[in-house]
């Protein structure tokens, strides 16, 4: 109704009713709002047939309302035309107004009825600030409001006419009430297979090829790809995708390559070869093919990257899906099948060569042999090993995740090469997949690794059964030297655990990972227009519905480049792509330069090769320490994430070749450093930047027996020279170097040279001693030179 109507129904009001009682204007604007409870018994009955209808047609999963940020609603100012309200009435006395609205919020049963259209009591209270402090702090009120409120002070209405309209202003800083049957279908995620229409056009035959670690169930998979006219492979890393992109071409089989940061096309006119070599989130799920070839299927359960197998194992387009794995996925695999209306043949492989775990631990570094190969989970456990082995005058060989894949590659080949002095390689569980390596044994430095949980959280905890094969295997393997593989532990107490771990049963995989797509964020938005995308995300794994096979993946990565990135204007859709680019949200630069990607993508202004050169101030030196080396590989990252931008946004990443001959020769800087990484570890140890990690007291508190005793030992060297302290021989002074050593957790080259002096000197002096101590000579000649790994 307009105001001019209103005002004409108002002039015609006798005069008493003008004055005094104004309830019969409220009753015409009244009708203005939605919804209009005559009644507060009507209203709860309206409320309650609502909110049964949405339990009807929603899911029954009652949302985290912590998730529901407010918007800001600003009070209204003065208005052009007037006061309306004040000028069809009269002003409102602020006073009584706020004996109303606390009135109001008192009321259990406003509170009730809040709850029914799900308003928790959070929700509410947040609400009635906002709407208090919108009403006492407006010049000027909307007309239905302020008639409302003017009979309430007159007693020609009640207290509890307010809700309409505090319902709408809550629905105001609240949108998510408004739209809550909308967001959960949106969200609904319980039918994974029906997104997936042509593959669901075919009848599949899905062959699951079990076995271990080099059982040959691979090499089966990849024949049947090799013959087929068509084919796609899909690995879990770049190299393993280039590793089936060369040994295709090199078979006569034309194979193209695409990973998140290349394409390379085998055909010279960029015609698509019928085979591909893709990595697992690259994989055409519309593209027909004859053979498909998913490998590693058991990281279908990986809490961040897990949707990408489930989406290749339910959506690609082949005739056959050959899947390579452990036998713990076959029961799921069956399982997803079964709702696809697809069978599972399942093929056993046993292991190709034998492998045993030793009786003995390693205990000391003296007893290395060559083909060894020390794990650890520490990238400054790496560092301190390779210093331990370099002092005893053996070369060792360096891989571990953060290295470049041509480094890795050039670790790899310098180890594997029998004319090379480098006999001993020290890696993380990098080497798990993805590099042909000719180790005879493996020696777990630590059983200890830290992860993170489906629910982002990081744990320390022992190795899983899993991971314990996965790295084990790579010893004594089929196509190496060596064809019995051994494995044993660093530490002696850790032997029994490590045999523990290995035979246990591996878990069967409970679930497998989904992920929300840029479709369905777009209708949130849509519904959420002023919602962060963080926010988004956030609420939409919250609405999600999922079958009691699926789990929704972690998203914190993605959540973090939403937060970083989120100032910058941009499209929904293009703020989308940048979240999903890999980064490493531990490198500082790394993080950096994607903000500074994206405001020059905002600002329409392309990344040009010489501005990237003058980004990252290229040329770029030679590493002088082990800060410098990790500088570099955070660059190398960083042309990475251009490359992976570059074939999202072609326009505002022009120059991809440039930056890839930009890349390879970073690449051989860093594989230089690599090739010296003893010499920057030392000059790092001697300048202070080498820091050693260590668990906290909290974590060691959270672990018992054994592996109490692995958490202490990721304290590295020091630890090491710790032990040494525990039993000192008497004439060792509280103010002598190994004391302050293991105090100080450093160690110079000159400190080294006088703390060898020590323990010769000990040696010659105390021989007794250490007969009455039980250490035997070989122990003793140990304990001298394990304090050098600080």
């Amino acid at each position: 109704m307009s105001f001019p109507r209103c005002a004409l129904l108002w002039a015609r009001l006798p005069a008493g009713r003008r004055a005094g009682h104004p309830a019969a204007v409220c009753s015409v604007l009244r009708a203005r709002v939605e919804p209009v409870p005559g009644a507060l018994g009507r209203a709860c009955a309206v409320a309650s047939a609502s909110s049964s209808s949405s339990s009807a047609s929603g899911g029954s999963k009652a949302p985290n309302t912590s998730l529901f940020v407010p918007l800001t609603v600003k009070p209204q100012g003065p208005s052009a035309d007037g006061d309306v309200g004040a000028e069809l009435t009269r002003p409102l006395d602020k006073n009584e107004v706020k004996k109303i609205l606390d009135k109001f919020y008192k009321r259990k049963e406003i509170q009730k009825l809040g709850a029914d259209y799900g308003l928790d009591a959070r929700l509410f209270h947040q609400a009635f600030i906002s709407f208090r402090n919108y009403i006492m702090q407006s010049h000027s009120l909307d007309v239905d409001i302020h008639i409302i409120l003017n009979d309430i002070c007159f007693s020609a209405a009640h207290v509890d006419d307010l809700f309409p309209f505090f319902l709408r202003h809550a629905k105001q800083i609240f949108p998510v009430l408004d739209c809550k049957d909308d967001l959960r279908k949106i969200s609904d995620l319980r039918i994974p297979p029906n997104w997936y229409p042509e593959a669901r056009a075919i009848q599949r035959k899905i062959i699951f090829h079990s076995g271990p670690t080099n059982s040959g169930k691979t090499y089966h998979a990849i024949q049947k790809y090799l013959s087929a006219k068509s084919g796609v492979y899909c690995g879990p890393l770049k190299l393993l995708a280039h590793e089936i992109f060369e040994k295709s071409n090199a078979a006569g089989v034309p194979c193209d390559l695409v990973t998140g940061e290349e394409r390379v096309t085998i055909e010279p006119d960029g015609k698509q070869a019928a085979h591909v070599a893709c990595t697992v989130e690259m994989c055409s799920v519309t593209t027909p093919y004859e053979v498909a070839v998913i490998d590693e299927i058991q990281m279908i359960r990986d809490p961040a990257r897990g949707w990408a197998w489930t989406r290749a194992l339910l959506g690609l387009c082949a005739e056959e899906v050959h899947l390579c794995g452990e036998s713990a996925a076959i029961d799921l695999v069956t399982e997803l099948m079964y709702t696809t209306g697809e069978e599972v043949e399942v093929r056993n492989y046993e292991r190709l060569t034998p492998i045993s775990v030793l009786d003995h631990a390693l205990e000391s570094l003296d007893n290395l042999r060559p083909g060894d190969c020390i794990v650890c989970f520490s990238k400054n456990d790496i560092y301190s090993v390779s210093r331990q082995i370099e002092i005893r005058g053996l070369e060792s060989a360096v891989i571990y995740g953060s290295l470049p894949p041509g480094t890795k590659l050039a670790q790899a080949k310098k180890f594997n090469d029998p004319d090379d002095p480098c006999k001993i390689l020290v890696a993380t569980d990098a080497i798990g997949m993805g590099l042909n390596l000719s180790i005879r044994r493996i020696i777990f430095y630590s059983l200890i690794k830290p992860t993170i949980n489906e629910k982002g959280e990081r744990e320390i905890e022992p190795i899983t059964t899993s991971q314990a094969l996965q790295i084990a295997g790579r010893a004594g393997r089929f196509s190496s030297k060596y064809k019995e593989g051994e494995v044993t532990t660093m530490n002696r107490e850790d032997l029994s655990l490590l045999k523990e771990i290995l035979n246990r049963p591996v878990d069967p995989i409970k679930a497998a990972g989904l992920h929300p797509t840029a479709e369905q964020i777009e209708m949130f938005a849509y519904h959420l227009p002023d919602t962060t995308l963080s926010n988004l995300i956030d609420i939409f794994v919250d609405f999600s519905q999922v079958d009691g096979q699926y789990f929704v993946c972690n998203m914190d990565d993605f959540k973090f480049s939403a937060e970083l990135i989120q100032h910058i204007p941009l499209s929904l859709r293009v703020r989308y792509v940048f979240c999903t680019a890999p980064i490493n949200k531990k490198q500082p630069f790394v993080c950096s330069s994607l903000l500074q990607f994206a405001r020059q993508y905002s600002r329409n202004e392309p990344l040009t090769f010489s501005w990237l050169r003058r980004y990252i101030k290229w040329p770029l030196l030679p590493p002088k320490n082990i800060k410098d080396l990790m500088d570099l590989e955070a660059v190398h990252d960083v042309l990475d994430l251009y490359l992976w931008l570059s074939y999202r946004f072609i326009d505002m990443f022009p120059d991809a070749s440039l930056i890839r001959e930009l890349q390879k020769e970073l690449d051989g800087i860093i594989q230089d450093g690599v090739h010296n990484i003893t010499k920057l570890i030392k000059i790092s140890e001697a300048q202070k930047l080498l820091n050693l990690e260590s668990l906290s007291a909290e974590n060691q508190s959270r672990l018992s027996g054994t592996v109490k005793g692995q958490a202490r030992r990721m304290r590295g060297a020091k630890t090491l020279g710790n032990k040494a302290a525990e039993t000192p021989s008497p004439s060792v002074g509280e103010k002598s170097l190994a004391s302050r050593l293991v105090q100080q957790g450093l160690l110079t080259a000159d400190m080294l040279k006088q703390l060898e002096k020590e323990w010769l000197t000990q040696q010659t002096e105390h021989g007794k001693d250490k007969t009455e101590h039980g250490t035997p000579s070989k122990g003793t000649r140990r304990k001298k030179k394990e304090p050098d790994s600080d």
